[in-house]
């Protein structure tokens, strides 16, 4: 599977970002806490500068809590504050602000310490496609503003927001690198529904779900459904399918001739995982 995906409006988004820095105090880093360095653009170093940034690992409530734990420490190795969130629920977006602020409390103070009324933080808004920032940015704002869809590539513009009178928000268009060296990189945005659908085959990324809960979820696989056993080789290919096929014969995935409709049941296993319907997975570790 070699996913190549760069849809010209990325590259413009480059553009966009780079003219907008000298306008930022502080950049928020939107990553999915299942994923967070497969969710993170390899250009976003380069292209910040060292600008003060908070990285928030959002869809929180999908990934497994003692992964994020492992994720907030690695980050905060690199020197980035990381705080788990939920978009879609809320659940601690109100720490947002107060932690911008801390980023960029050196220059508040400098203003009042000079008697002038400090403006309100500038933030630029970063995350590949799907990530949840069109959420987001509608929670922080408490207001719809933004187009939000589980597709990726929903957000195309440019816009300011007002968070309150503490908070300007600039979102971008979501950027995504021109090619996945790294196929694992491909695979787990695919699970996780960072790529569109009609690049992938379903089987393959089933395929890769299936492996990797067994090999690190397998109880939560066999518990969702029913499936009793669990084979040792997931190196094998045939190992894997069967699994699939079980799976699929459980939910009633049935073809004529009782065979199974892999399809369908790539399908069911696809939103499963994406629902949060088989736990709390992460798909990645530091």
């Amino acid at each position: 599977m070699t996913i190549q995906w760069f849809p010209g409006h990325m590259t413009k988004a480059r553009r966009q970002i780079e003219d907008k820095l000298k306008l930022i105090d502080v950049v928020i880093e939107l990553l999915d806490a299942r994923v967070p360095l497969s969710s993170r653009n390899p250009m976003v170093d380069e292209i910040l500068k060292g600008k003060p940034r908070l990285v928030l690992l959002n869809k929180n409530d999908l990934a497994d809590p003692q992964v994020t734990s492992q994720w907030v420490k690695y980050f905060a190795d690199l020197g980035l504050p990381a705080l788990p969130i939920d978009a879609a629920t809320g659940t601690a977006t109100k720490e947002i602000l107060p932690r911008v602020k801390q980023l960029w409390a050196h220059k508040i103070e400098r203003q009042l310490s000079k008697g002038i009324n400090p403006r309100a933080v500038r933030a630029l808004i970063v995350g590949i496609p799907n990530v949840g920032k069109s959420t987001l940015i509608n929670q922080l704002a408490g207001k719809k503003i933004a187009a939000t869809g589980d597709k990726p590539g929903v957000t195309k513009g440019q816009q300011w927001i007002k968070v309150g009178t503490e908070m300007d928000l600039l979102d971008t268009p979501g950027i995504l690198w021109p090619k996945f060296e790294d196929q694992m990189v491909g695979q787990r945005l695919a699970a996780t529904g960072a790529i569109k659908e009609e690049l992938l085959h379903l089987d393959e990324i089933a395929l890769f779900i299936v492996r990797y809960m067994v090999q690190h979820y397998g109880a939560a696989l066999q518990e969702r459904f029913g499936i009793t056993e669990l084979p040792e080789d997931m190196d094998n290919v045939h190992e894997v399918v069967k699994v699939m096929e079980a799976i699929g014969r459980k939910r009633g995935a049935i073809v004529s001739g009782g065979k199974v409709d892999l399809d369908k049941a790539s399908l069911i296993i696809i939103r499963d995982l994406r629902a949060g319907k088989m736990g709390r997975i992460s798909l990645e570790k530091p």
